[in-house]
């Protein structure tokens, strides 16, 4: 029953951050990415934490919240001033549930309330956008090659295309030190040295999506109501750790595909910020489950 409830909670949390390193009790997380190219680049820091509470005849619940704080850092002069786009913040709440559908699949539900500014006015509407995801999910643990796969669709109001995109996370050990992870947005191989020392690779999607309030007005006279990144990365990473459950983490990559642009009210591009290569680096501390 004990290792039931562990996996239920897993994959809500699995669900809740799939576009997160592993899914968290707690985590703090510092990234940075740099452009010599374009003399642009942005740091992030990041605080998130979940709670899940198990309610009757496996139904489990998970009530979190993430942090985001994103500072760019221009090196260059821009057309433009600037100084909307320095200090940009994300705040997310995380609903989720999970039903016990059949003893080999449970289904999913998330709820995402966002808000996403740099917030010079405080709080404005055009702050807040809502995630939904919504799917299932398998985990087979006591067979010889265990794995565990989820599915399902996720809508963000506030992405450039607003249609469900899918999730997909299918994690398997093939062999007693090596497991791969195929899906989107995550794909990469793991190699277990030991119970404390884990190297990985991986092809990885990261990004944000902010609001401007008050705007930006360009040369063209268009006007810029907010920021976005879009990155395709190649990391390589190591994770040690200190019990079953705390450890601490570094990656390095680099982007294989990027578009940090301005967009307007109908969230066309308006003006590039960067669309040349980058480094990546990103290093935490985690409590998992």
């Amino acid at each position: 029953m004990k290792r039931k409830v562990c996996s239920g909670i897993v994959f809500i949390l699995v669900a809740i951050h799939c576009y997160s390193q592993s899914p968290d009790i707690l985590r703090l997380e510092y990234t940075s990415m740099s452009s010599s190219f374009a003399n642009l680049g942005f740091s992030r820091v990041k605080l998130l934490g979940n709670l899940p509470l198990k309610g009757k005849s496996d139904h489990f619940f998970v009530v979190g919240a993430e942090f985001n704080s994103i500072v760019y850092h221009i090196q260059t002069e821009l057309p433009f001033d600037d100084g909307p786009i320095k200090n940009l913040y994300m705040v997310d709440l995380n609903l989720a549930y999970v039903y016990k559908w059949n003893n080999d699949w449970r289904i999913i539900g998330v709820v995402t309330p966002r808000v996403a500014s740099n917030f010079v006015n405080g709080w404005e509407n055009d702050d807040l956008n809502l995630n939904m995801t919504m799917g299932a999910y398998k985990d087979k643990q006591d067979v010889d090659r265990p794995y565990r796969l989820v599915l399902g669709l996720s809508y963000n109001s506030a992405a450039v295309v607003r249609i469900p995109l899918p999730v997909v996370y299918f994690e398997k050990m093939f062999h007693p030190n090596w497991s791969y992870t195929v899906g989107v947005p995550k794909t990469g191989l793991k190699y277990i040295t030991d119970k404390k020392h884990f190297v990985q690779t991986e092809i990885v999607f990261d990004g944000h999506y902010v609001n401007l309030q008050n705007g930006i007005v360009l040369p063209n006279n268009q006007v810029s109501s907010v920021v976005s990144s879009i990155v395709i990365l190649a990391t390589m990473g190591y994770q040690y750790k200190f019990t079953k459950d705390i450890s601490i983490y570094g990656v390095f990559g680099r982007t294989l595909w990027q578009n940090g642009v301005l967009r307007n009210d109908d969230r066309s591009e308006v003006f590039a910020l960067n669309k040349q290569p980058s480094l990546y680096f990103r290093t935490g501390f985690r409590i998992g489950i």
